[in-house]
């Protein structure tokens, strides 16, 4: 870990039946941490964590521009994820889809906003399923530990920018 990270600090909430709210501050500036999430080279260096090795990591970064993101999982199988931007604030807002290809019915609404705070920058990330079951088996599929490591070196990422 690099001195002054947090590592494991995301917050996971339920605020209602068919979301998650993650949250999560980073020891790094907005404009570093937003370079980090929305930049290909960069996002291979951490959305797969310890979960497997990044393959892919297309994105065009414009509303309507589409993103994809494919890892081999370390018990060797694809996992891959798509969407398509909706609203694209720089520094401060995404609004994007977000599939998991081997559960297409499950499409789900992201708002990832990025708020600078004394030269760190919080993220929270809203996650709108269709339903309660869709967000339930979001949760139940082992995403919160993943999600921390990934957010742990997003962290380190950004950091590394400065």
């Amino acid at each position: 870990m690099v001195a002054g990270t947090s590592s494991g600090t995301a917050t996971v909430t339920l605020p209602a039946d068919d979301q998650i709210l993650i949250t999560r501050e980073f020891n790094a500036p907005r404009r570093l941490v937003y370079r980090a999430w929305t930049t290909p080279e960069l996002v291979m260096r951490w959305w797969a964590a310890d979960r497997g090795t990044m393959t892919i990591a297309e994105i065009d970064l414009r509303v309507g521009g589409a993103w994809r993101y494919v890892m081999t999982a370390n018990g060797g199988f694809e996992v891959a994820f798509h969407g398509e931007y909706r609203e694209i604030v720089p520094d401060e807002r995404i609004v994007l889809t977000e599939v998991f290809e081997a559960m297409p019915e499950a499409e789900a609404l992201d708002t990832v906003t990025f708020t600078g705070v004394d030269g760190r920058t919080r993220v929270q990330i809203l996650v709108q399923h269709t339903s309660k079951q869709f967000r339930d088996a979001h949760i139940n599929s082992g995403m919160e530990l993943g999600l921390q490591k990934a957010l742990d070196l997003l962290e380190e990422v950004a950091v590394s920018l400065s």
